[in-house]
């Protein structure tokens, strides 16, 4: 079709014939990121079809669709089958979550802390191990996977949650976030597929991003991922792996069922994934909820990578996460340790071990225990209004809310009236659905006091 027919033909991104330079894909694929990242092309928009594209262009249709990948490997836009392709939920920003620019201010009800108030039990183990004979021996290169000891304790609290491993097939590593770019970087390639949860945690969704990997959004129910789904987007796309939080899903705090897992296990099977299994929250449901029997490790140990973080159970600020997995992982694994870690701090380690030998990690979970139900306690006193179907115990809730704000001003808005928290469009792993939420963080301030003046201003405010 001649370029010129297109003057007044609508279409929802018109970039700029003049400005391509060679090589003309990633010149295309620049215009395209510049347009998201200056609000000229928002969160959701149908992109032009790539044959109509390219002959507006007057170029190669295989150019657009050279340029088009690049932007999907970087997480800009998404693809779906029969529909067409759409820039990303949050292309334009950041949506990794962390304690950076939190003011104190503030009462946090976004960023998911662990119940502070049990550190002073960490830091008279802390002391102990600072008086230890070979002190000296946790402070060098050492062991880079872990010393022998370490991973042996590290074994023995993870048998409560029904995890049998060795130490040849585990590593220590720096908490739950790094051991996820640990997996991703030795086992998965740039434009590789992983199959997430619709809504799924925002900073799994921004380390895809920065390694270029493509993820998959699973419709699911209240027990977990729905495999008959999962089947049908592996029949159609070639996904690679699949990352699941069983235990307690972050955001919606989903419990997996027995049965679910075993379905979704055959499915990995049939597939042949790659099992990310981020169990941060065994702790929570092991020995408590009747229906848990295993993660879905112990049903696919050759096909999993196992994570068990410390940070939500122990103590957030050390930083410590056990990495199990099959002997056909393990080169990759070890390698991808050695090169970005070098090793995790034996000082560390040594404080986790003693806490759990000495049973004082124990009495920690316990007090978390106590605190977590105080606070969704609390939670439901100030919305009795939802229900609760997610975990009894979880450290946040997902808390439903009405109309179609724009989730950073919303945000933002809510910053301003003196408490942090974050809109559901920050964990979307693909389009854009309907149904809005707020993620409530209730682990995260300095007293049930603070959390309930927190939750009241939320109430308020949505009222």
């Amino acid at each position: 079709m001649p370029i010129n027919s297109f003057t007044d033909y609508p279409m929802s991104w018109k970039p700029d014939k003049d400005a391509l330079k060679r090589p003309i894909y990633l010149s295309l694929a620049s215009l395209m990121e510049q347009d998201i990242a200056n609000g000229f092309l928002a969160p959701g928009t149908k992109l032009p079809p790539q044959r109509e594209l390219a002959d507006f262009l007057d170029i190669n249709f295989t150019t657009i669709t050279r340029a088009y990948k690049l932007c999907e490997l970087k997480g800009l836009i998404y693809a779906v089958t029969g529909s067409g392709t759409f820039v990303s939920p949050n292309a334009a920003r950041s949506i990794t979550i962390s304690k950076e620019n939190a003011s104190e201010d503030c009462i946090d009800l976004g960023f998911v802390a662990s119940f502070e108030q049990s550190n002073s039990i960490v830091a008279a183990a802390a002391k102990r191990v600072m008086e230890k004979s070979y002190l000296e021996q946790l402070l060098n290169y050492n062991d880079p996977t872990g010393m022998p000891h370490h991973k042996t304790a590290g074994l023995n609290w993870m048998k409560a949650f029904g995890v049998q491993a060795d130490t040849e097939n585990m590593a220590i590593v720096s908490g739950a976030q790094n051991a996820l770019a640990i997996a991703l970087l030795a086992l998965f390639e740039p434009g590789n597929r992983i199959a997430v949860d619709w809504f799924t945690y925002a900073n799994f969704i921004e380390i895809s991003k920065m390694y270029r990997i493509k993820l998959v959004p699973i419709t699911g129910d209240e027990h977990g991922m729905l495999p008959n789904e999962l089947d049908n987007q592996c029949l159609l796309l070639g996904i690679h792996g699949i990352f699941l939080m069983p235990s307690c899903a972050n955001p919606t705090t989903v419990m997996m069922s027995e049965t679910r897992k075993k379905e979704l296990a055959d499915m990995i099977r049939k597939h042949h994934l790659i099992l990310i299994e981020d169990d941060i929250h065994a702790f929570l449901t092991a020995g408590i909820i009747d229906d848990y029997v295993q993660p879905i490790f112990q049903l696919l140990p050759e096909q999993t990578v196992y994570i068990c973080s410390t940070s939500k159970s122990i103590c957030s600020g050390l930083r410590v996460a056990y990495m199990v997995f099959g002997d056909s992982f393990r080169e990759r694994i070890l390698k991808a340790v050695f090169n970005v870690n070098v090793k995790t701090s034996s000082l560390d380690a040594e404080i986790i071990t003693e806490l759990i030998l000495s049973g004082d990690a124990n009495k920690i979970v316990k007090k978390k225990k106590k605190l977590a139900d105080s606070a969704n306690v609390i939670f439901s006193e100030v919305f009795p209004e939802v229900s609760h179907t997610g975990h009894p115990l979880s450290f946040y809730r997902w808390l439903p809310i009405s109309g179609n704000s724009n989730a950073l001003q919303l945000e933002k808005s809510f910053q301003s009236k003196g408490i942090r928290v974050f809109h559901s469009d920050r964990f979307l792993s693909g389009a854009s659905t309907p149904d809005k939420f707020l993620r409530i963080a209730l682990a995260s301030t300095h007293s049930l006091e603070r959390l309930t003046k927190g939750l009241e201003i939320l109430k308020e405010n949505l009222d």
